[in-house]
């Protein structure tokens, strides 16, 4: 066990009761488990559901709400009972807790971005366990994850974590869903998740009380696994099941490579997370410089420019109909039509830009396949 830095996922299924009411039991036992590692170590984060499960029946409800008003005002008395249940869980055993709850605009937003990181690291860094769950209560579809499953793939790459552990009511991935079919065969490990292992899987879940099933959780492990974080999905029970899982002996699949490496965080929020606000076309000799020779986008390689952008902005980088890759600009969509073709010191010349570069290397992410960044 050699991770110092861990995001633990916890689902609804894992938090809840049979009438989809908040455990009390099963949510001391994950505390528990991760005071196992926080005594070993280890820095943990918690992404936590369970908030609509502890609050509708604070409501009047007599079991969990289907309407997105009744979700909402159940997520809203049901967030201060579930931090309260695992602060007094964490207290018990010396750490303090922390919440945090996030929308997806925070991770659109650059600032913010950096923001949350920097929260969650002083955290870390005073031992304290972030809890992070979405804030239910408020967003509206366009600004959800879906479920918690990205929003831990996310978190997980944002902090640069070791290991990305989603707990779950199935243990681990199958080659087909083994509550149909008898002879499924499950995956201990996989180097990676591909696009067609995820067109394969359903998307139907067990649980009625949580709103990721397999094919959620395939997707956050290839964003985490993009950005370099390792991840387990399955099951476990105890209070020494993080530390079984961390050993190896999990009982689920495993997936990402000792060999992973850690994508910096401003190439995640460009990849992940920011919004283009035009495009350049670049030609033959460009895209070759990008993708074999590892090298920055100049203006000698530009022959079209669409949309109008400021400097800074993000932007798809485009050679016939395909997308290559995604940068930030240091010229302006007007001052790129003026110098496209030119060579970079014509282009600083004429613009009075002090770099050499369009988009520096630093700056910009391969579009390497469907979506795939490195």
């Amino acid at each position: 066990m050699i991770e110092k830095r861990v995001v633990v996922k916890i689902g609804s299924s894992s938090l809840t009761q049979k009438d989809g009411a908040l455990s009390v039991k099963k949510l001391t036992e994950h505390a528990e488990a991760i005071v196992k590692l926080l005594d070993a170590g280890i820095e943990v984060v918690l992404i936590s559901s369970g908030a609509i499960s502890a609050g509708f029946r604070d409501l009047g409800y007599s079991s969990r709400p289907v309407t997105v008003q009744g979700k909402q005002a159940a997520a809203a008395v049901g967030q201060g009972l579930l931090i309260e249940a695992y602060n007094q869980a964490f207290k018990r055993h010396g750490y303090v807790s922390a919440q945090l709850l996030l929308t997806r605009d925070v991770f659109t937003n650059k600032e913010q971005f950096s923001n949350v990181y920097q929260t969650i690291t002083e955290c870390l860094k005073r031992r304290v366990v972030p809890i992070i769950n979405e804030n239910d209560s408020v967003a509206i579809d366009e600004m959800t994850f879906g479920d918690n499953d990205m929003l831990s793939a996310q978190v997980s790459g944002l902090v640069n974590a070791d290991q990305l552990i989603l707990l779950t009511d199935v243990n681990g991935i199958y080659d087909k869903n083994p509550g149909q079919f008898s002879d499924a065969k499950r995956y201990n490990h996989l180097s990676y998740i591909s696009n067609e292992l995820i067109a394969a899987t359903s998307q139907d879940s067990s649980s009625k009380v949580g709103t990721g099933g397999m094919k959620s959780k395939l997707i956050a492990a290839q964003l985490a696994t993009n950005v370099g974080v390792n991840c387990f999905v399955g099951t476990g029970t105890g209070v020494n099941k993080l530390t079984t899982i961390l050993n190896g002996s999990g009982d689920g699949t495993y997936i990402g490579t000792r060999e992973t490496v850690h994508v910096r965080k401003h190439k995640q929020w460009i990849a992940y997370h920011s919004e283009p606000s035009g495009r350049i076309i670049i030609d033959e000799g460009a895209k070759r410089a990008l993708l074999s020779d590892g090298k920055s986008l100049l203006a000698a390689g530009i022959i079209g420019v669409e949309e109008d952008f400021p400097a800074d902005a993000v932007v798809s980088i485009y050679f016939n109909q395909d997308q290559i890759a995604k940068g930030q600009v240091n010229y302006s969509a007007e001052q790129l039509k003026q110098v496209r073709g030119l060579s970079s010191r014509e282009a600083m010349l004429l613009t009075g830009c002090t770099h050499p570069e369009v988009v520096h290397r630093n700056n910009l992410i391969l579009t390497i396949q469907e979506g795939t960044y490195q």
